[in-house]
């Protein structure tokens, strides 16, 4: 056997170690060829120095050699064998037996467990922010502004004055009605005269009346005894019925001066009632805040001409508690209640947020919408929040019974409805129907079909087929949680 080769290493120094290192195969190599070279060198010189006969004939190798290399070189062919073949072969069987084995494997699918939502129920919307009351102040009176006192963005009070107008016209129709008002009243006066002059006449005709009778029926009674004659009983009986013709007509007479007295005072009414009018009017001149407020619009100027009941003046808002309208979907319309908390955020205050209450509702849904109108007030002592804002509105609140949850690369769609692949504990997928609720994007609410703690396909594909069997891997995303913080309405 060989001497195996080594290369020494390291300066070679006195006092200093060089250390052998082996070589690799291919120094081995070279280094063979060079010591081939070298003897064939020293052969050559050794021929040289003997005769120029025997450096004329070829050398030619001996048996010995010819089979000393057959033999290495079957050596080589057996240990290349041993050394590639085998373990390649052996390597090749691993393999084939491994597939073999995972063909026979049960597949391994990712499985989650259903749980439920957070029970804070999270719901926002957008909202518009308006003033509790708003009134638009019109002129009552027909004339031109002499005064304006206030102007937009101006807090005023109950009753203070905003304007005064200038209407000459109606200080002319004052008087004219006042005037009228008097002549009512001399009349009355003059009915009242003449009802009593009817009454006066209506007693004495009464009296002339009573003596007349008992006149007649004296001597009705002597004509009948023959103390006198019927000439003159019928005269007396004439006077009689003469007088109670009288007293009739002044009786009709007492009755036409009572009615022409009534429509006297009918008409002092009429006219005392068109003084109060226009004494109204007169008041109108001078325009009032109805409510505690600020000015938002201001529409006229001094000199400005404006008509009654068409000329709009200025439009005063109530600012101290303000209201939000907003729609809630379908989904959402059964959980708002009245008394609710709600908050409130609006972009240019992103620091602050406002509590506001839930008011009303509409207890009715827009059929074009599939929503229902809410309002709610929101307390806005400092200020702060202005009508005609955009705000978002939270109206989270908790939850006694959160709805189950799934992702939705669990849903399988299908024409017979929406399934999951529900993972039984026989490892066996078993297809179920749900019903779903809201749809928060990547995950979804269910309202039947499932059970908290069932164990679901996280993202089933064609495998996922009526009771097969599988191997179920828990998944790194659950099922349960809080939903997304979106107030999109879904």
């Amino acid at each position: 056997m060989s001497k195996p080769f080594y290369k020494n290493v390291g300066p070679s120094q006195p006092g200093s170690q060089e250390i052998d290192v082996p070589l690799t195969a291919e120094e081995k190599l070279r280094k063979e060829v060079e010591d081939l070279k070298r003897q064939l060198q020293e052969q050559k010189g050794l021929v040289g120095g003997s005769s120029h006969a025997a450096l004329a004939r070829p050398w030619r190798p001996s048996s010995v050699t010819i089979w000393s290399l057959f033999l290495g070189a079957a050596v080589l062919i057996v240990v290349g064998f041993f050394a590639g073949y085998l373990p390649l072969q052996k390597r090749k069987t691993l393999i084939l037996g491994e597939a073999q084995d995972s063909e026979q494997a049960l597949p391994r699918i990712e499985v989650i467990e259903v749980g439920r939502s957070s029970g804070q129920s999270v719901l926002k919307l957008p909202g518009n922010i308006q003033a509790v009351t708003e009134a638009p102040i019109l002129a009552r009176a027909d004339g031109y502004i002499q005064h304006r006192m206030v102007d937009i963005g101006d807090r005023v009070q109950a009753g203070q004055t905003l304007a005064e107008i200038d209407a000459p016209e109606l200080d002319q129709q004052v008087r004219q009605a006042k005037a009228v008002s008097q002549q009512a009243q001399a009349a009355v006066q003059q009915a009242q005269a003449a009802l009593e002059q009817a009454l006066a006449n209506d007693e004495q005709g009464k009296s002339n009346l009573e003596l007349a009778r008992i006149t007649a029926q004296r001597w009705n009674r002597l004509t009948e005894q023959g103390i006198v004659s019927r000439q003159e009983n019928d005269q007396y009986q004439a006077q009689y019925q003469s007088q109670l013709a009288g007293v009739q007509a002044l009786e009709k007479a007492v009755a036409a001066q009572r009615s022409n007295a009534a429509a006297a005072e009918a008409n002092v009414a009429s006219a005392e009632a068109n003084v109060a009018r226009l004494d109204d009017m007169q008041r109108y001149r001078v325009v009032k805040a109805p409510f505690d407020g600020v000015i938002t619009l201001r529409n006229v100027d001094v000199g400005a001409l404006v008509n009654a009941g068409s000329t709009l003046l200025f439009r005063i808002a109530q600012t101290k508690t303000l209201r939000t309208y907003i729609n809630v979907p379908q989904t959402n319309a059964s959980s708002i209640r009245v008394g609710q908390s709600a908050r409130l955020n609006v972009s240019n205050l992103p620091e602050r947020s406002f509590t506001g209450t839930v008011a009303r509702t509409a207890n009715s849904l827009d059929p074009n919408s599939r929503t229902m109108l809410v309002e709610i007030e929101v307390p806005n002592a400092s200020g702060a929040l202005l009508p005609g804002m955009y705000a978002e509105v939270d109206l989270s609140n908790t939850r006694a019974d959160p709805p189950l949850l799934v992702p939705g690369d669990a849903l399988i769609v299908r024409a017979d409805g929406t399934q999951v692949a529900v993972v039984g504990a026989d490892n066996t997928v078993h297809l179920q129907k749900i019903q779903l609720g809201r749809d928060y994007g990547d995950r979804l609410e269910v309202l039947s079909g499932l059970r908290q703690g069932d164990r679901i396909i996280a993202n089933p594909g064609d495998s996922a087929r009526e009771g097969v069997k599988i191997n179920p891997v828990a998944a790194a995303e659950k099922a349960s949680g809080q939903p997304p913080q979106k107030g999109d309405g879904k």
